[in-house]
């Protein structure tokens, strides 16, 4: 059974050419049961936003997330950026690849 996290990330990273993901789950800091797996935050670097406003890159990632949502998923804060806009937001820190299937 794989966890709402690796779904995310899976749905990210088959949707989007990603050069940065992180899938972070802020459960726990809320109101909710022990392992609830309810609130979210994506940090994902693409080229794939380049020219694309803000509302528009949001749409985009809540569509490739629609199941997570329909299934229970109840926030995501999205935090998406272009490869120039990370680097100008965070300085020329390498930037780690998606996971490619992780623990497998």
């Amino acid at each position: 059974m794989t966890s709402r996290a690796q779904r995310i990330e899976r749905a990210l990273d088959q949707g989007l050419v990603l050069a940065h993901l992180e899938v972070i789950d802020e459960s726990s800091g809320h109101n909710v049961p022990k392992g609830a797996q309810s609130h979210f935050k994506v940090v994902l670097v693409s080229e794939a936003f380049a020219g694309v406003g803000r509302v528009a890159r949001h749409q985009q990632i809540n569509a490739l997330l629609a199941d997570e949502f329909a299934g229970g998923m109840h926030a995501l804060a999205i935090h998406p950026y272009t490869p120039d806009e990370w680097r100008a937001r965070h300085g020329n820190a390498p930037m780690s690849p998606p996971c490619a299937g992780g623990g497998h």
